[in-house]
């Protein structure tokens, strides 16, 4: 070849294209860059790049010829490729290079002037024989003269532009009363995009498609062209997708269509690549002749697809002296030139089509394109760290897909939008997602009007991000640390991980779950009642962690070890796993789902009952919630697994634990009605809250439809004296099975509730070894111990028990942050009657407020607040 450098005057997309070409042909290549430009791709994929036009500002910078003729000269080019936009269609170019010597890759510059203004064109293709849309001449200056023009035509009109394309200027005007603002405004848009405001009016044809031809030509009078391509799929007339061979045209309306365009080409002496743009009337399938784009146009991709031609190749060809028709050019003769299969082409842009399609820029934070047979990607600045800017058209990406039917080129085309990631700027792909696989255009039933009169297009599901999400959060904890233990102790260094116990898997499963399952809520009450043994809760899954680490244990650790408690401790009652601020904390500082934790939970341990603790019209939150709202939760929350709901109201008012117990009631699932013990039952001094009170609640509970009666002391205030009694006097007033729960924040809850499996309780709860004591619940071995050899022995494995304590205790180590700094047993307790979170929190608060040397002081006048509201019952959320 006599080329050896080509110089493309363009940035971005296509001039990496132009480089790949030019490359291939073994020439040289020099790239420019706009100094606003300076981190754009194109310079880069070049072998040279130089900075053009300092202080012009970022578009501007790109149409001085004077500056490509300066770096053509300084770089040693013999040939500039335009690419498409910018000085692409400026005869003026053409002649500038051709006067310095410099091939200019694309048609004469008379040809440009002929065809480039399309007025000249218009009348070129009447003396063609090529249909023409009836339109005015170049519009005057003076608008009541443009308003006779318009009115000789008739509405409605397309005001167009005479000079370049891409929709600059185009206005559509269907109201005489627009047309002196809209003739205005095209004007000077075309003039800040074309240097040249001529317009002129055209016939609207309304439905109408949009289908261009491409046209190859050599300097030897040969003239192909490489079929049609579809380009109706537009947006204020900027083309989003396009398609080739057009998939509504038979063969007869081709060729008619395609010898249409030659004729114009060979009227126009036509050198170079360039396109013959049709409007067709959907209606009639009348082709009328629009214009002709004298360049390389943005979706030629597509014609190569189904052509098999490089129609970069080929320009660079001719314009070395090639003739087509021979090997030397890559483009064989007409009859040669045939179609294989479909292709169709989608533009990725970065633009908002939620915001009206407002261009976004940024940082490319994370990139991943789409790949596999058929798949072709044309890409500018698109990679991951890539910097977008807000300077330049927005076009990111071309994607064009080839299949051998146009179904499967959609389907593939489909997948290859779904296959995207691109994240940090705002991008059309779910938008073009919603084109292809819209039923219009599948049939092929659409026009130029399709996106404005489809609004269903632009129902677009805004896509997660996960991956963006999760790298940042973790990006940002690894460096700030997280804000919840960003100031707090860490796990020792070299803490043994958590290690899950290993236990054979059971026979059968059976277990508390399948005597509710088998016997209904009322079967397992009576089987409650039946059992000698004590029935045991173990609360480290809920309360236990609640109260010792603020609530702040993952899922993760509690879904790994319910296997563990399904097959070791199989004749456990349940596993209290959710309610109370599990939710709270959940959503609010873990960002877990607290019902995939259930899920999971469940899963892991099918054959023991999972218990929940449940604020009755409260539900697991803080305030009153509207019945329905408290109906559908239980519903729910039955459907999702859990087994026993502890009902109870923070001021023992069973009205107000109606509307939750009837749900739980009729979800089928086991209702503990509930009753909250304070004070001291036995002291004369307090008789608010005396043995009488106690039953008359119970009584209530059972009359409300409660299938076993809970006795919840949260602040662990029951003393041994006052279980035996309470316990006793319950077994023989009522009919229900009690189940009873306390903290160990005195160090006495161990008597307290032996003497409760004296008096005949049927259940308690206990926290495993290494989360019990303090605020927690007392010790499960130790309690388990205790019983063993009795007359209620609860048949429960100590060595099991162990070694899932021990699994615990490994867990607990990693939420040292949460930790409180309660050392052993608090009798003040019994002065100030805090619950057991209660107190750990408050003691917390009051360290960081400096009132730590005064906590004493702080107990007592809790003590005497709570004397002057009443004596209230102190749970949440009073």
């Amino acid at each position: 070849m006599s080329i050896s450098k080509v110089l493309v005057a363009n940035r971005s997309e296509i001039a990496i294209r132009v480089f790949r070409a030019a490359n291939e042909l073994g020439l040289g290549t020099v790239a420019v860059f706009a100094e606003e430009d300076k981190l754009a791709l194109h310079r880069f994929k070049a072998d040279e790049a130089y900075l053009i036009g300092q202080g012009l500002g970022p578009v501007e910078a790109y149409l001085q010829i004077e500056e490509y003729i300066r770096v053509a000269r300084l770089s040693g080019a013999d040939a500039i490729h335009p690419g498409y936009g910018l000085l692409s269609e400026s005869p003026e170019f053409a002649e500038a290079c051709e006067d310095a010597g410099i091939v200019f890759i694309g048609p004469r510059a008379q040809t440009m002037r002929d065809l480039g203004n399309k007025v000249a064109a218009r009348q070129m293709a009447i003396k063609a024989g090529v249909p023409v849309v009836p339109a005015t001449e170049p519009l005057p200056d003076d608008l009541d003269a443009v308003e006779k023009m318009a009115e000789a035509i008739g509405y409605p009109l397309m005001l167009k532009a005479s000079w370049g394309g891409g929709g600059r200027g185009m206005r559509r005007i269907t109201d005489p009363r627009q047309l002196r603002a809209d003739v205005s405004e095209g004007k000077r848009e075309a003039k800040a995009a074309f240097g040249k405001d001529e317009m002129y009016l055209e016939k609207l044809v309304e439905k109408a498609r949009h289908v261009e031809v491409q046209l190859l030509g050599d300097d030897h009078g040969n003239l192909v062209h490489l079929f049609e391509r579809d380009c109706s799929v537009q947006r204020r007339n900027q083309k989003v997708v396009e398609r080739a061979p057009a998939p509504y045209l038979d063969d007869a309306a081709r060729k008619a269509l395609t010898d249409a365009a030659l004729r114009l080409g060979k009227a126009a002496n036509y050198r170079c690549a360039g396109t013959v743009e049709f409007l067709m009337d959907a209606e009639t399938d009348q082709f009328y002749f629009i214009e002709v784009n004298p360049r390389i146009q943005v979706e030629h991709t597509v014609t190569e697809e189904v052509t098999g031609i490089d129609i970069v190749k080929a320009q660079i060809r001719v314009m070395d002296g090639a003739v087509i028709g021979t090997p030397d050019s890559g483009v064989p003769v007409q009859e040669e030139i045939t179609l294989h299969g479909h292709a169709l082409q989608c533009r990725v842009t970065t633009e908002d089509p939620e915001e009206n399609f407002i261009p976004d820029y940024g940082r490319i934070t994370a990139y991943r394109g789409a790949t596999g047979f058929g798949v072709r990607l044309d890409g500018g600045t698109a990679y991951s760290g890539a910097v977008i800017t807000r300077y330049y058209d927005p076009l990111l990406e071309k994607v064009t897909c080839w299949a051998p039917t146009p179904e499967e080129a959609i389907a593939r085309m489909h997948r290859a939008l779904r296959e995207f990631r691109i994240r940090g700027v705002s991008t059309n792909l779910a938008f073009l997602e919603n084109i292809v696989t819209h039923q219009n255009f599948r049939d092929n039933t659409y026009t130029t009007r399709f996106i404005d009169e489809t609004p269903a297009l632009f129902d677009i599901e805004k896509r997660k991000d996960r991956a963006t999400k999760l790298l940042t959060y973790i990006a940002d904890v690894t460096v700030n640390g997280h804000p919840e233990v960003r100031d707090r102790p860490r796990p020792p260094e070299h803490a043994a991980a958590p290690v899950v116990p290993d236990y054979p898997p059971l026979e059968r499963v059976e277990g508390s779950r399948q005597v509710l399952e088998r016997d209904g809520a009322a079967g397992l009450a009576a089987w409650m009642k039946a059992q000698t043994r004590v029935l045991f809760t173990d609360t480290t899954m809920r309360d236990g962690h609640q109260s010792l680490l603020a609530t702040r244990m993952r899922s993760f650790d509690m879904q790994r070890i319910a296997g563990a408690y399904s097959r070791g401790l199989p004749n456990l009652l349940s596993l209290e796993c959710w309610g109370g601020a599990t939710f709270d904390v959940a959503m609010r500082f873990l960002n877990e789902d607290p019902w995939e934790r259930l899920a999971k939970i469940r899963e892991g341990a099918p054959n023991i009952l999972t218990q929940m603790l449940l604020r009755g019209a409260n539900g697991v939150g803080y305030t009153n919630y509207p019945d329905n709202v408290v109906k559908f939760f239980v519903r729910t929350a039955a459907q999702g697994g859990i087994d026993i709901f502890r009902v109870f109201d923070c001021l023992n008012w069973v009205e107000n634990m109606r509307v939750a117990m009837d749900a739980v009631i009729e979800s089928g699932k086991v209702c503990e009605g509930t009753v909250c013990y304070t004070g001291d039952m036995l002291d004369p001094e307090r008789s608010k809250y005396d043995l009488k009170y106690y039953v008359a609640r119970a009584r209530e509970l059972e009359a409300a439809g409660a299938h076993v009666l809970g006795l919840k002391d949260m602040a662990g205030l029951m003393k041994p004296a006052a279980a035996r009694t309470l316990v006793a006097t319950l077994k023989q007033e009522i009919g229900l099975p009690i189940h009873f729960h306390t903290h160990d924040t005195s160090g006495a809850a161990a008597a307290t509730v032996l003497a409760a499996c004296e008096a005949g309780v049927d259940a308690v709860d206990a926290a495993m070894d290494s989360f019990s004591g303090t605020t927690s619940q007392p010790t499960l071995g130790s309690l388990v111990a205790a019983l063993k050899g009795g007359a209620r022995d609860a048949e429960l494995d100590p060595k099991a028990i162990r070694e899932i304590s021990f699994y615990w205790e490994a867990v607990r180590t990693q939420y040292r942050a949460f930790e409180s700094d309660l050392k052993g047993g608090a009798s003040e307790v019994y002065l100030h009657e805090m619950p057991g979170g209660q107190f750990t929190n408050l003691k917390e608060q009051a360290r960081s407020m400096g009132l730590e040397t005064r906590w004493h002081a702080v107990a007592q006048t809790y003590a005497d607040v709570n004397q002057m509201f009443g004596d209230i019952v102190k749970v949440t959320p009073s």
